[in-house]
């Protein structure tokens, strides 16, 4: 396994007119950061690069990756990613920024292709409605939802290259075969929570990802998810969803649990 010992990209808060306020300068000042934070999913995408690098489409197609954000990045940093192969086919990831601080790990792992790849039963997640009007997000909002409304979406690859520049990745793979970069597919986590629930300003905190097959050029891909955990940590909300994105009706492609800090304490408020 030839790994990339070494990544580095510059930080792009491409999100900074998001309906999440917490990208914007001025509102996550007031919460104690130092300006508008780069995505998670953006973090993530960078930290998928040396993977994809390392293992090729074959990890598009079966493999796995957890993440953990630890502090954020900001525009204009420099996020310098170290890869130590851990196994044959397994490397940990760390992510640090321009004074060496640690602000995402991982985890990455090509399993061998022994047959078809597992994953959840998309029968256990089915699709739902969206509501009309969507409830503030709050315990009591959240903990009756379970299934929440799903969304859909469709993968050009023609239209690719804008995400691709904002992630400044440079990899041949995604032009050359015409699939859906990884941080596409993760971002759909975050649209399924922010389409159910009314957010002010949150956090993606962490994310598992099980590969389960590409998206190809033309597909289109439906995000379903459950409610699986809520629970209070230093005076934050958080809120753990299972999400399954499912191609063109019936082909799961991407298992995902994902993290998020979904209200967060008032700025000055003791933990």
């Amino acid at each position: 396994m030839a790994a990339p010992t070494v990544y580095r990209v510059r930080a792009h808060n491409a999100a900074t007119q998001s309906e999440n306020r917490i990208h914007d300068d001025e509102v996550a000042q007031r919460h104690g950061f130092r300006g508008g934070l780069v995505p998670g999913v953006t973090v993530y995408a960078y930290m998928t690069h040396p993977v994809v690098a390392t293992f090729g489409r074959a990890w598009l197609e079966r493999g796995t990756m957890t993440a953990r954000f630890h502090q954020p990045f900001y525009d204009g940093d420099t996020v310098t990613v170290d890869v130590a192969a851990v196994e044959p086919n397994a490397v940990e990831l760390t992510a640090t920024n321009d004074g060496g601080t640690v602000c995402a790990t991982g985890r990455a792992a090509l399993p061998p292709a022994t047959g078809p790849a597992g994953g959840p039963d998309p029968d256990d997640y089915p699709e739902a409605p969206l509501p009309d009007d969507p409830a503030a997000a709050t315990p009591e909002a959240l903990a009756p939802l379970d299934v929440l409304g799903s969304l859909e979406a469709g993968f050009h690859a023609d239209r690719a290259h804008g995400f691709l520049g904002q992630l400044d990745d440079d990899l041949e793979l995604y032009g050359r075969e015409r699939v859906a970069h990884p941080g596409w597919l993760l971002r759909a986590a975050n649209d399924i929570l922010a389409a159910n629930v009314r957010l002010g300003p949150w956090i993606h905190t962490a994310s598992a990802v099980t590969n389960l097959g590409v998206v190809n050029d033309g597909d289109r891909v439906a995000t379903r998810a459950r409610v699986a955990a809520l629970s209070t940590r230093k005076g934050h909300e958080l809120v753990d969803l299972d999400v399954l994105l499912v191609a063109n009706h019936d082909r799961p492609v991407t298992y995902i649990r994902h993290s998020a800090i979904y209200r967060l304490r008032e700025p000055g408020a003791s933990t």
